[in-house]
């Protein structure tokens, strides 16, 4: 499934207002508040509004990751809004509808296709979220509660009720889910079971675009690597990010010397064009599956099959060299 731009856009102009946090707004970014109180404002002239305080809580400037506190009087400024297009097309709501995991009074799980994205923006009208309120209207508060890069398929977990989200989001600060993902590397993983402790710096490129790169300087960061099966000049890792940052997996896969295939960004060019022939059209990474306690302390395991296309992937290089861990 493609998310597409509609080029026509209607615009409003949004004055001025003072919103008063209650306790269900209570425990979100800053930003993620904004998303929903100006939809359609571009990503950078939001991240812009935060920056030059044109944003204030309770009358003072506050950073991108400020966290709303109940009481919370924030001033959202004047904006003219592109509104977009009112409804997702109807046949992506049907679609991600199809693609349902698991749903009860206060989460919603997917398994989200390669090629969407879990939210629009440049350029995209609708994204996962975008294509789900329009299958929900009635849920007001439906939430992301993580995210999947664009290119990776998997388990994604949505929020129905703001309480959900922020136990969630304290659950992945806790370090109590557990995320694991199949990746196809390029050449012969030799390490077994390893930990990449490696901390992420992301930089922004002139087109925009973020790009990660392994520094000092930045985030501490953390993914452990087990091998699954080698194929000859390829190998399938299973792989457990303990850190959430950005295009991680892809980043400690390259820094350990064996690039995720089908990745365009930080991939081996070479490895990726002889995917290519071989039938491989994207890149090579699934969130297999995704594991926490719910708010009374049971477990909650949900999984999504590996997509046909990385399925037949496997099989066409299966008649290569061989090797399964342990």
């Amino acid at each position: 499934m493609k998310s597409s731009a509609t080029p026509s856009k209607s615009t409003r102009h949004a004055g001025v207002r003072k919103v008063r946090i209650d306790a269900d707004q209570a425990g979100q970014r800053i930003d993620n508040f904004l998303r929903r109180e100006l939809p359609g404002l571009p990503k950078s002239r939001l991240y812009r509004i935060i920056r030059r305080g044109e944003v204030r809580v309770n009358g003072g400037r506050i950073k991108v990751e400020y966290r709303l506190a109940e009481g919370d009087e924030v001033r959202i400024p004047p904006a003219m809004l592109n509104e977009g297009p009112a409804e997702a097309p109807p046949g992506q709501v049907s679609s991600i509808e199809n693609r349902i995991l698991f749903e009860d009074k206060r989460i919603l799980v997917i398994d989200k296709p390669s090629g969407l994205a879990v939210h629009g923006g440049s350029g995209i009208s609708h994204g996962a979220i975008e294509i789900l309120r329009a299958a929900r209207p009635q849920l007001r508060d439906l939430s992301l509660v993580h995210r999947l890069d664009r290119e990776t398929s998997g388990c994604l977990v949505l929020a129905k009720r703001r309480s959900a989200l922020r136990e969630l989001h304290e659950r992945f600060r806790q370090g109590t889910v557990e995320k694991n993902y199949l990746a196809l590397v390029a050449g012969d993983w030799q390490f077994g079971e390893r930990l990449i402790d490696a901390p992420l710096l992301v930089e922004h490129r002139r087109n925009g675009e973020r790009h990660v790169i392994v520094s000092a300087a930045g985030k501490p960061a953390q993914t452990l690597f087990r091998l699954s099966r080698t194929f000859g000049q390829f190998s399938l890792l299973q792989c457990q990010p303990k850190t959430g940052r950005t295009h991680q997996i892809r980043v400690h896969a390259l820094h350990a010397g064996h690039p995720l295939v089908g990745d365009d960004r930080y991939g081996d060019p070479e490895v990726n064009a002889a995917a290519k022939k071989l039938g491989l059209r994207r890149l090579f990474l699934h969130a297999q599956s995704i594991a926490f306690p719910d708010d009374s302390g049971n477990e909650l395991h949900f999984t999504a099959p590996l997509p046909d296309d990385l399925d037949r992937f496997l099989d066409k290089i299966r008649g290569g060299k061989r090797r399964t861990s342990g």
